[in-house]
Formats: C-alpha cells, sequence, structure tokens
C-alpha cells in the first residue's frame, strides 16, 4: 500500500471498496431490513413519549412543533453521525477479525484511500436511512414536512457526513494501534449525541456544559438540519460551520490514519485483535 497522503483519492479505487461493502452487506438481507425496522421502532417510541407532553411543545426545539418532531430529526442525525464516526473503526475491527484486512493493504491503494473507501458504504446507506426516517415522520407519525427546504436537508446531511467521517479516521487509526476500542467509540458517538442536543435542547444541560455544546460538531448538525426541515432555511451558518470543522478535522484524521497504519505494518501486528 502506497501510505501518501497528497495524492487525490482515485474514484475507481473509492468505487470498489464501496461496491465490494454493498455486495457483502445485500447478502444478508434480513439484517438489512432490520436495520430499518429498529430506526423505526425507536421513531414510535419517541412519538409516544412526545404525545406525554400534550398539545403545546416545550420550548427552545429550533423551530420543531413538537418534541417529537425535535427528536425524529436528532435520531436521523445520528444515523449519520454513527455511520461517519464509529463507521470505520468498525470496519476495521472486522477486517482484523476476517483476516482480510492484510490482503486490503496490500493493494496499490493509499490510506486516505482505505479510510474513505471501507466507510463509503455505510455512509451512504445512513444518509438513505436518514432521509426515509424523516419521510416516515412526515407521512406517517405527523412531522409538517410542507415547508422544507431539501436541498438544504440533503446538504446538512453530507457535510456533516464529511465533519464526522473526521472522527471516524481517528478512531480507525485507534483501533489499528490499540486494537479493542469499541467502547471508546461508543462513548465518544454518546458524548456527541448528549451536548449536541440530539434528544433535548442544549439549554437544559447544566450551565459548565453548555458552552462545551455549542461547539460540539454534532450541535451545527442538529440545528442545521431542524432549520432546513421545520423553517425552510437559516442553515447556512451551520453548514460554514461544519465546513469548516471537515477542512481542518479532515487532513489532520488522514494523517493520523496513515501514521497508524504505517506504525502497525513496520510492528507487524497489523492483524493483532
Amino acid at each position: 500500500m502506497h501510505s501518501s497522503i497528497s495524492r487525490r483519492p482515485r474514484p475507481g479505487a473509492l468505487g470498489a471498496l464501496i461496491r465490494r461493502d454493498y455486495i457483502l452487506a445485500r447478502s444478508y438481507r434480513l439484517a438489512f431490513f432490520l436495520d430499518l425496522v429498529l430506526g423505526v421502532l425507536n421513531l414510535v417510541i419517541f412519538y409516544f413519549i412526545s404525545r406525554t407532553f400534550g398539545s403545546s411543545p416545550p420550548r427552545n426545539l429550533g423551530g420543531a412543533p413538537s418534541y417529537f418532531a425535535f427528536a425524529a430529526v436528532g435520531i436521523s442525525v445520528m444515523v449519520v453521525m454513527e455511520a461517519a464516526s464509529i463507521g470505520l473503526a468498525n470496519r476495521i475491527r472486522e477486517e482484523q477479525l476476517t483476516g482480510t484486512l492484510e490482503a486490503l493493504v496490500t493493494q496499490p491503494i493509499t490510506a486516505t484511500e482505505l479510510a474513505v473507501g471501507i466507510t463509503g458504504y455505510p455512509f451512504l446507506f445512513a444518509m438513505g436511512r436518514a432521509a426515509f426516517y424523516v419521510l416516515v415522520s412526515g407521512v406517517f407519525l405527523g412531522v409538517g414536512l410542507r415547508g422544507t427546504d431539501w436541498i438544504g436537508f440533503v446538504l446538512v446531511l453530507g457535510i456533516t457526513g464529511l465533519a464526522l467521517a473526521a472522527i471516524g479516521i481517528f478512531l480507525g487509526a485507534l483501533v489499528l494501534v490499540v486494537k479493542r476500542t469499541r467502547v471508546v467509540a461508543s462513548l465518544v458517538t454518546f458524548g456527541l449525541s448528549f451536548l449536541g442536543g440530539a434528544f433535548f435542547p442544549i439549554s437544559v444541560l447544566p450551565g459548565w456544559l453548555q458552552p462545551i455544546g455549542k461547539v460540539a460538531p454534532t450541535r451545527f448538525a442538529f440545528d442545521g438540519l431542524r432549520a432546513a426541515v421545520f423553517r425552510g432555511g437559516g442553515w447556512g451558518d451551520d453548514v460554514v460551520a461544519l465546513a469548516a470543522f471537515a477542512a481542518v478535522a479532515l487532513p489532520l484524521a488522514v494523517w493520523l490514519f496513515s501514521l497508524a497504519l504505517r506504525a502497525v505494518r513496520r510492528s507487524g501486528s497489523l492483524l493483532q485483535y
């Protein structure tokens, strides 16, 4: 493997890795279906939780007409967040356990192509799931979508994936070096959801946590998507903030991933798990 990160990733290499993972996922159709069902069940649970609040929506819901509408967007963003932030770590772990990681790194691909390519399918699938859950919420569970800015919706989801992919690539580097880091990845996902306002406004956090929540990248993702869905605009600043985070964090994460890959190859611990 060429570990240089200066070369631009080649679409052909990325496409080959994405197609490989798609074919693998398609062979487990029941798991594919259950992923969607479990997500819908989560929406239904929050729908009934929302009904306990009565007809008057709580304040500070980012324009959402009800708590359920607020949480439905949070669930949709979390789908993308989990795929982007822990997808690479989980995929590397699976490749180690199945013994295919060594075969991958002997191919003429760069560290960047490997990092991006093996997260490509989970991320694209997550984007589709997020849109599906929002549509289910609108069609069957009463979330109004008439004023939704769908261009903004797609842009916020896409830039959210890019921004959070940096975290995923960093976690992937951690898996290469430390091996068993699933708990760390889960804690990172939980922290980003909790602080960013997935299920409640950050204004209800303790005062000392609110400044952290306000600068968390997930806060801009949740706020931007809610603005696009419920206000039909006002998501531009959130996209700019996410893009700035991605511009800084992605190259740094890829560089760290490349260093980790070289380190484990030199030490002979690439397939240790």
